[in-house]
This record gives C-alpha cells, structure tokens and sequence, in this order.
C-alpha cells in the first residue's frame, strides 16, 4: 500500500519498523532498496519518505515521478511512502523544515532510520541527512507538539553505497537485486530511453551494468553475490563472538 504524506499528518495505524529517508525519489531504490525489500520479506513494516519530488530534474515532472516512485513502492514492498513536497536542489537545514520532518518521525514512530551518508556530490544529499538526524532527534522531545507523542527511532543507519568508506556491516541482498533494480526502474522517465539530457544520464543496461559491479564488490567481502553497504557512527556490540558472521579465512 502506498499513501502520499500531509504534512502533521496523524499518525499511521501501526509503526513503521524501518524508515529510509531520501531527498529524491529513486534515491533510496539505488541505495538501500535490495536491504528494504529484505526487510519486508522477513515481515518487518518498511517505509520511505522522499523529501523532495525531484521537480529540478532534468527529466520528468515532479507528477510522473510520484507515480513512478508509488510503482517502485509496490516492487519494495513497501507498507507506507511519502513525500514532503519541499524545494528540490533547494533543500534547507531550517527550523520549520526540520520541526515538520519530526511531527513526521513522530508520527510513523520507525525503529530504525536510514539516511544518506553525510557526504555527497549533490548538496541536497547531505542537507537531507543532517536534516533528517536532527529530526530524530527533536522527535523524542515531549514538548515538541501537543498533537503527537513524542518518539525517537533506536538505530541511525547510513547508507553508504556512493560513499568512498571502509563500511560498518553490509547487508546480502542477493535474493533482492533484482526486484530492487525492478523498482529502480520504475522510474521510467528516468531510466527509460530519451533524448532529454542524454549526455548526462547512461542507458538502462549501462545502469543495471554500474549497479552490478557495485553490488557484486560489497557482495563479496562478505563471501555473497550482492549487497548493500551501510555505517553507523556508534560501535556494535557482539554477544556471542562465536556466532559471528564471515569467515576470516
């Protein structure tokens, strides 16, 4: 199911388990898309919030995109998907932005959030994690909104896909590459063949090629076909050193 969000809408029926939150629709479905989908198939309540339509995009409208973005929805196995509608290549770390992205955190009450790595080539990128982290945080103040309860997700993830960094885990998606590159290209006026800016988007199979290759690098250092990166700023605890996963020879 998929619903459009309003913002200081009332709070969904069931939390979310896990949130991903993006800047632009399809942002998610190339970086973490294979490990939501994994999520969703172990019967985990899965969520994306775009916070942008992607209106500054070379290609498309930000109408076509939302379509496509509740088509890829579909193909994640999404429980719920929003969009917050704010300016695209404008995004700003503001106190209105940031206080209605966390009524939003309230309001689907995740457990585990994924943000983009804090680095990155577009600025709406990194503003959208440093947004969204400090959202989270604001979202377990009680005094925040009379409207909604006050929550604060357990776990930050970072996806780190793009990013040039050892990671902390990487997640085997090898049973999900294929359904998340399904999703990816949803995005028909994105990935579909065009003249429009040509030069600066590749084909689809010079995509699926580039997202192979990526995949299949993170995929083998821990021993699988594909996989998804991710950090985490804090360090993971381990109960039993014996049940770890990888082998070290």
């Amino acid at each position: 199911m998929w619903q459009e969000i309003d913002t200081g809408s009332a709070a969904i029926e069931k939390p979310l388990d896990i949130l991903a939150i993006a800047a632009h629709p399809d942002d998610v479905e190339q970086t973490c898309g294979g490990t939501l989908i994994r999520m969703a198939e172990q019967g985990y309540r899965t969520g994306v919030l775009d916070l942008t339509a992607g209106d500054m995009g070379s290609r498309g409208t930000p109408e076509i995109r939302l379509k496509e973005s509740e088509s890829a929805a579909g193909a994640m196995r999404l429980a719920w998907r929003g969009n917050l509608r704010l300016p695209d290549a404008r995004l700003e770390n503001t106190v209105s932005v940031r206080m209605s992205l966390a009524v939003e955190v309230r309001n689907l009450r995740p457990r585990v959030v994924i943000l983009p790595y804090w680095e990155a080539r577009h600025p709406d990128h990194y503003r959208a994690s440093e947004i969204a982290f400090e959202a989270c945080f604001l979202a377990g103040l009680k005094k925040l909104s009379e409207e909604s309860e006050p929550h604060r997700p357990h776990k930050i993830l970072y996806s780190s896909l793009y990013a040039n960094v050892t990671p902390s885990f990487v997640v085997d998606i090898s049973d999900q590459f294929e359904r998340r590159m399904s999703a990816l290209f949803c995005y028909e006026s994105q990935y579909g063949q065009s003249t429009d800016a040509s030069e600066l988007f590749p084909d689809q199979k010079e995509i699926r090629d580039r997202l192979s290759a990526i995949a299949r690098f993170y995929g083998n250092l821990i021993g699988v076909k594909y996989g998804e990166p991710f950090v985490i700023k804090e360090t993971m605890r381990v109960d039993d050193i014996t049940a770890m996963g990888v082998r070290s020879l």
